[in-house]
């Protein structure tokens, strides 16, 4: 049947090109702007994940910056901790100079004092930013190194700590804890030759002297050794200062040194030379405040005891001083390392999203000209369409 007045071949090839106009028309909007999905209508599950990832990649882009910012920190102060090693190596050649008995040992002293005014110098201008890593201002230092999602969606802030290494060359306060011959004034101190085959007795008299952190430093027979008091010593019930005792004992011990011995009797060490030669030994406190390289202001080699005792200081200072670069070099390793993986980890995130959200222009140039074909046809059928009522009028000559 026909109809002038409903034309279903003209409805019929309409809904068509409306069809073939609305592909037509999302097609040219990806080859347009790029995306298959460029907002919350194309696709809102796949939008909202790409959101979501799109933001985490600024937030890893923020932490490159700060970890850009925490490897000149660290590579600062590795740069200073490496350069006092130096010093303090030029500083144990001439330490060794001094060893002699022909040689001026004033002029050599002067040679060690200007290392020390350097060494200081380095110390105190190796910040970066306002941060210094190596004067004993700063105990830690957090760089932020990732933000880590879980399947709730809960944001953690992740950090890689960076201890200070304390090169200052400044003493805490003076901590009284040795008592007997030798000791000076202020009880802080001795430093002695114990001939051979003789001996000397250090009584231990920290108890109500020194605080927890405090420390005692020992030189003897060209090496160096330290004991750090505890809280748990000085609340002893029973006698404190014999728990510190044999603490400093057994620290002495450590160091093996043969034909040495070392007793004990409460609260009094007593230390026998059979070494065979005269033995240089020292001992001091220092507080807890003290920096890794107050050493330095107690050499002194003018005197051959100086001297040998200056031996055994500088093998410990060097030894702070290689410990505190090698400590930088880990963390600065590490912080290269997550840099390079946050750097690959935003590429990959950013080819993830891409892979969610961007058309394939390969597949939409070949779409488009399906659709404009389609589009023509479409026309030319609705054309058709529209011109049956006009063969109605043929019925009726």
């Amino acid at each position: 049947m026909s109809s002038i007045l409903t034309n279903t071949g003209a409805m019929v090839a309409l809904q068509t090109m409306r069809g073939i106009n609305s592909n037509l028309a999302q097609t040219q909007a990806e080859i347009s702007t790029g995306k298959s999905i460029a907002n919350a209508r194309d696709n809102a599950a796949v939008w909202a994940i790409s959101k979501t990832m799109e933001s985490d990649v600024k937030g890893f882009s923020g932490i490159a910056d700060s970890l850009a910012l925490g490897r000149s920190t660290v590579a600062v102060g590795r740069q200073a901790a490496e350069t006092v090693t130096d010093l303090l190596t030029q500083m144990k050649g001439h330490i060794v100079a001094a060893q002699e008995d022909n040689v001026d040992r004033t002029k050599i002293q002067n040679d060690v004092d200007a290392l020390r005014e350097q060494i200081r110098s380095v110390v105190n201008a190796a910040q970066f930013n306002g941060l210094n890593l190596v004067d004993g201002a700063t105990a830690t230092a957090n760089v932020l190194s990732s933000l880590d999602r879980d399947i709730g969606g809960n944001v953690t802030a992740r950090t890689i700590e960076v201890d200070g290494q304390n090169l200052s060359s400044e003493a805490g306060a003076v901590v009284a804890g040795l008592a007997g011959d030798g000791v000076s004034a202020d009880g802080s101190v001795i430093s002695i030759f114990i001939d051979d085959g003789a001996s000397i007795e250090i009584e231990i008299d920290a108890d109500g002297n020194m605080a927890a952190g405090d420390r005692f430093i020992i030189n003897i027979s060209g090496q160096q050794v330290g004991f750090t008091v505890t809280q748990a010593a000085l609340d002893d019930a029973n006698d404190p200062n014999a728990v510190i005792a044999a603490g400093v004992r057994e620290a002495i011990l450590s160091l093996g040194i043969e034909d040495v011995t070392i007793n004990l009797d409460a609260e009094t060490i007593e230390i026998e030379n059979g070494t065979g030669q005269d033995l240089a030994f020292s001992m001091r406190t220092e507080g807890a405040g003290t920096g890794g390289l107050s050493g330095m202001a107690g050499i002194d080699v003018t005197t051959a005891l100086g001297a040998t005792d200056a031996l055994a200081e500088i093998e410990g200072l060097i030894q702070t001083a290689i410990d505190a670069a090698s400590a930088f070099g880990s963390v600065e390793g590490r912080l290269d390392t997550q840099a390079e993986f946050v750097k690959n980890l935003t590429d990959a995130m950013k080819t993830g999203i891409g892979s969610l959200v961007d058309a394939d222009m390969e597949a939409a140039s070949a779409r488009l000209q399906a659709l404009q074909v389609q589009q023509q046809l479409a026309i030319q059928s609705l054309s058709i369409a529209n011109q049956a009522p006009q063969n109605i009028l043929a019925l009726f000559r």
